[in-house]
C-alpha cells in the first residue's frame, strides 16, 4: 500500500509533528510506501527502503505565519495533484493542503477555540491580538473547508469530536476518535534527578510545561493558586521563556523564589520523574501530549474541562477542574495531593496504569487499520464501477 502524509514537520520533539513521525514508522515497519510530503523530516524514517521525502518550502521571507501556511498549502497540493497516481491513501493534518483528502487529524479546532468563553484576542484591542483574531477565523474558515472534503476526520480527543461535530460534516463524512500516543514504557522507566535540574529536594514540586509566550496555556492561574499555598509547594516550569510574561509575573506576586524557570527541556522524562504532581489548567487543549507523558511518568494530574485529555482522566488518577481561572480551585486541588503524601503516589500509580493503554503502537495500528480499510473500499468502488460500464459492442461488415 502506498500511502502519502502531508505535515509541516515529521520529528520527535513537535506535538503534531510525533504523531505523524510514529505513524510513518509504523507505516514503513509494516511494508507500506511512504511519502512525506513535508518541510522537515526525522532523518531516521528516510533511512528506511520505501521512505520517500518531498520536500517542501513555504518560504521564510513571508512576514507571517498565516502566508507561509498559505504557501506550504499551495505547494503541497500542486505536488499531490500532479502525482496522484503515487499514493493509494492521502493522510493530512487539519487544513494544511488545498488538495481533498482521505484522512484528516483533528489536532485542534480553530472554530471551537474561537468560540470559548476564554478566547482572549479581539480587532482593535492592539496588533497582536488583531492578528490573532483573523489567524484564527481565517483558520477556522479553512479547517471546516478542509474536513467538509475528507472521507474520514480523526480526531484526536473526544472534546475535538464534538467541536467537528458543531462545526457541521456532510452525511459522506465519517468522524471517528483515535487518540494520540504516549511512549508509556520510556516515560515509565526513567529516573528522577532533582539536583541535574538545580531543584530543591525538600519541596513539594509542582510541574507545568507548555508554551510559556501564550496565556492560552494558563500559567498565570497557577501562579496566582501557588501564591495561596505553603511554601513548600513549588513548581518547576518546562518551556521557552523568549517573550514570555511569567518571570515578571512571578516576581510581582512575590514567589519567584518558588518558581523554577528551566527554559526548554530535552530530558523531560527525568524531568518529570523529579516532581510529585503535573499541573495543567489550560483554557483550550485538543490533546495534550504532555499530559499523557506526565501520567505515564507517574504523576497525579490537575487539570480542567477546557483542556483536551481530561475525558480520560479518572478520578483515581487526577482532578479536572470546572474552570480553569479559578485559583482557589486550583490551589484546593493541589493541596489536596501535598497534604497527603500517600495519596499523591496511589494516584501516580493509578495515572501510569492509564497512560500505559495509550502507547504510540495502539495509535499507529488504528491509522494503519484506517488506510487499509479505506482503500479497500476505493478498490470495490473501481470494481463495481467497471462490473457496470457497459460492454462495447463491435458491428460485422
Amino acid at each position: 500500500m502506498r500511502v502519502a502524509i502531508v505535515t509541516h514537520v515529521v520529528r520527535h520533539n513537535d506535538g503534531q509533528g510525533r504523531v505523524n513521525h510514529e505513524i510513518a514508522r509504523a507505516a514503513l515497519e509494516a511494508g507500506f510506501e511512504v511519502t512525506l510530503v513535508a518541510s522537515q523530516v526525522a532523518p531516521e524514517l528516510l533511512a528506511y527502503p520505501h521512505a520517500r521525502w518531498v520536500r517542501v518550502k513555504p518560504g521564510k521571507w513571508w512576514p507571517t505565519n498565516l502566508l507561509r501556511q498559505q504557501v506550504f498549502a499551495l505547494k503541497s497540493a500542486l505536488w499531490l495533484r500532479a502525482h496522484r497516481a503515487d499514493y493509494d491513501v492521502l493522510h493530512v493534518n487539519g487544513f494544511i493542503t488545498w488538495a481533498k483528502a482521505d484522512v484528516n487529524t483533528a489536532h485542534f479546532v480553530h472554530g471551537g477555540w474561537a468560540r470559548s468563553r476564554y478566547y482572549p484576542f479581539g480587532i482593535g484591542r492592539s496588533l497582536w491580538s488583531s492578528y490573532q483574531f483573523v489567524y484564527t477565523r481565517v483558520n477556522a474558515w479553512l479547517e471546516r473547508w478542509a474536513y467538509r472534503r475528507s472521507r474520514v476526520v480523526a480526531a484526536v480527543s473526544k472534546k475535538v469530536a464534538d467541536e467537528i461535530d458543531a462545526i457541521g460534516l456532510t452525511p459522506r463524512n465519517r468522524l471517528d476518535v483515535i487518540y494520540n500516543g504516549v511512549d508509556a514504557e520510556g516515560f515509565a522507566a526513567a529516573s528522577g534527578d532533582r539536583a541535574k535540574f538545580g531543584l530543591p529536594q525538600a519541596a513539594f514540586l509542582l510541574l507545568f510545561v507548555g508554551d510559556l509566550r501564550t496565556p492560552r496555556k494558563n500559567l498565570g492561574t497557577v501562579l496566582e493558586a501557588l501564591r495561596t499555598l505553603p511554601q513548600h509547594v513549588q513548581i518547576a516550569v518546562a518551556g521557552v521563556l523568549t517573550d514570555s510574561p511569567y518571570p515578571a509575573l512571578a516576581r510581582k506576586l512575590g514567589i519567584a523564589h518558588r518558581v523554577h524557570f528551566l527554559g526548554l527541556v530535552k530530558e523531560m522524562p527525568a524531568l518529570m520523574h523529579s516532581a510529585d504532581a503535573f499541573v495543567f489548567p489550560s483554557r483550550y487543549e485538543a490533546m495534550s501530549l504532555s499530559l499523557l507523558e506526565a501520567m505515564a511518568a507517574g504523576l497525579p494530574v490537575v487539570t480542567a474541562r477546557t483542556a483536551g485529555g481530561a475525558e480520560i482522566i479518572t478520578a483515581e488518577c487526577g482532578i479536572v477542574l470546572d474552570d480553569p481561572d479559578d485559583p482557589h480551585a486550583l490551589a484546593d486541588a493541589v493541596a489536596r495531593l501535598a497534604d497527603c503524601s500517600e495519596r499523591c503516589r496511589a494516584m501516580g500509580r493509578a495515572a501510569g496504569e492509564l497512560a500505559a493503554q495509550f502507547g504510540w503502537a495502539r495509535m499507529a495500528g488504528q491509522y494503519l487499520a484506517l488506510y487499509r480499510q479505506l482503500a479497500d473500499e476505493r478498490e470495490d468502488r473501481s470494481v463495481q464501477t467497471a462490473a457496470l460500464a457497459p460492454t462495447p459492442t463491435t458491428t460485422q461488415p
